[in-house]
């Protein structure tokens, strides 16, 4: 492995801390916690995944657009950098989870972008959702520069990045995907390499379309159970220990049992996932009718308050129970036609 060097100084670097000196990696190098990660993206699951690289004993340098969410990390003692670009050259491995394509393209491919200031052999590894086409341009034009890069796609809620039990999933070159086993071991209980570029958030929308449309379901199965008379309390806690209840749903229903719908998964990403799964299966040329169904509940919610969480479509279910109860029972007929 070669070895980088710093020199402490007052010349000016990330947070005019630091100027470093760093050697590029060589091919195929295994990532340990001797070299440097910079992390793009601190929000509800990057904030949480670069805490856990740190507390890992990662150097560390972060950059946020909203520069309050970098303060936190900053007093656990990574270093804070002006923009992308910046970051880039200061670090070995580059990190990012971003809400949408095209905040990826602005990170990686605009002016000031981390591609334009990488170093050759620097790895990258980015974590957002985003259509598996534009995993594979960043792909493309990394490699065209000498760098690497995985999509790794994070499977999880806040409190799952928290304890650092997140399920990976991986494209790109599988021997870059091995080399990083150290960083996915401080963030993930669980990481898979499902192919090469854009293999990891295909798999991520495969996993997405099933959440949204398994919520849709509990919501709708609530509803019905409201409408046939059931205690509200008992339906949700007996619903929640049956065996068609995944774990995750059982949680979500007791959140949405206390009318909690604080966000760990804000219903704008749910919305955005199902965008992605509806043109992905559009350009298969398949048909997706209950993924079609789930996401128009999932539209009108998160045009009502997008940054609750994506279970909220329980309650919307729930008030569309009581709004047409309310209703005579001519009005009520003609509201089912």
């Amino acid at each position: 492995m070669k070895v980088r060097s710093r020199v402490r100084g007052t010349a000016e670097g990330v947070g005019n801390a630091s100027a470093v000196m760093l050697v590029a990696m060589t091919p195929l190098e295994t990532i340990t916690r001797n070299h440097r990660l910079g992390f793009i993206g601190l929000g509800h699951l990057g904030s949480p995944m670069a805490r856990r690289l740190l507390s890992a004993g990662f150097p560390m340098v972060v950059y946020n657009r909203d520069v309050n969410k970098t303060k936190p990390l900053s007093i656990l003692g990574a270093e804070v950098a002006p923009d992308p670009g910046k970051l880039a050259g200061e670090v070995d491995v580059v990190l990012s989870c971003l809400a949408d394509a095209a905040a990826v393209e602005a990170v990686y491919m605009g002016a000031g972008g981390v591609l334009r200031n990488a170093r050759p052999g620097t790895r990258i590894i980015e974590m957002s959702t985003v259509a598996p086409e534009t995993s594979r341009k960043l792909y493309q034009a990394a490699h065209e520069l000498g760098i690497s890069l995985l999509d790794v796609a994070v499977s999880g809620s806040t409190p799952v990045a928290e304890a650092g039990t997140l399920t990976l999933l991986g494209g790109g070159d599988r021997l870059d995907f091995d080399a990083a086993e150290a960083i996915f071991a401080a963030i993930a209980k669980q990481w898979f390499y499902m192919g090469p570029s854009g293999s990891g958030v295909a798999m991520k929308l495969v996993v997405n379309t099933l959440l949204g449309v398994g919520m849709q379901a509990i919501a709708e199965a609530v509803a019905l159970g409201s409408k046939l008379g059931l205690p509200r309390d008992l339906l949700f806690d007996t619903l929640a220990k049956t065996a068609v209840v995944s774990p995750v749903q059982a949680a979500k229903l007791a959140s949405a049992k206390r009318n909690d719908y604080e966000p760990q998964f804000p219903i704008r990403l749910m919305h955005k996932d199902f965008g992605l799964a509806l043109s992905a299966s559009m350009r298969a040329g398949l048909s997706l009718p209950a993924v079609e169904a789930a996401a128009a509940v999932n539209a009108a919610e998160t045009a009502r308050d997008a940054e609750q969480d994506f279970s909220a479509v329980l309650r919307r279910m729930e008030l569309q129970v009581a709004a047409k109860s309310a209703l005579p029972p001519a009005a009520q007929s003609e509201s089912m036609l």
